[in-house]
C-alpha cells in the first residue's frame, strides 16, 4: 500500500522533440516509485506517459518544435494521476482498434496503437479539450 500524504504533484513541461519523452518517462517511474508503486506498474506507468507525450508531439502539437507538451503527475486517491496536455485541437475520431498481429507482420502501420496501449495499461483515462487552448490526456494508475 502506498504511504499516507495528501495530493502531491510534479509538473514536467517538455520542448516538442522526439526523445525528450523519456525525461518523462524516468521521471514518472521515481515519482511512482516514492508511493509504493509495484515494479510491473511502473513498467506499465513509463509506456503510457511516453505513448502519451508521443502523441502529444506529433499529432497534438504537429511536430512544431516552438510547442511545449506538459506532463503532471499527481498522487490521490491511492493512484498515480498523470495529465498530458499538449497546444493542439484534440482528437477529433479515434483510429480503429489496430491490429497487432497484422501490424507485427508489417501488414498494417502502426496507427493507433499508441493509444491501444494507454487504454490497455491505464485503469482510467480521459480525453479533454482545455478550455483556454489544447488538449489533454488524463490517465491513472491504481496502487492497489
Amino acid at each position: 500500500m502506498g504511504k499516507k500524504i495528501n495530493s502531491l504533484g510534479v509538473k514536467i513541461i517538455l520542448s516538442n522533440q522526439m526523445g525528450y519523452e523519456r525525461i518523462a518517462m524516468a521521471c514518472s517511474a521515481v515519482f511512482a516509485k516514492m508511493f509504493g508503486l509495484a515494479s510491473e506498474r511502473i513498467e506499465d506507468l513509463k509506456t503510457v506517459v511516453a505513448e502519451a507525450a508521443i502523441n502529444a508531439m506529433e499529432h497534438g502539437n504537429k511536430g512544431r518544435p516552438n510547442s511545449k507538451v506538459v506532463v503532471a503527475l499527481d498522487y490521490n486517491n491511492n493512484a498515480i494521476q498523470v495529465a498530458v496536455t499538449d497546444e493542439g485541437a484534440g482528437i477529433k475520431t479515434f483510429p480503429p482498434k489496430p491490429n497487432i498481429e497484422r501490424m507485427i507482420k508489417q501488414l498494417d502501420p502502426p496507427i493507433g496503437l499508441g493509444l491501444f496501449l494507454i487504454k490497455q495499461l491505464a485503469d482510467n483515462v480521459e480525453f479533454n479539450l482545455q478550455p483556454n487552448k489544447g488538449h489533454v490526456v488524463n490517465m491513472s494508475i491504481n496502487l492497489a
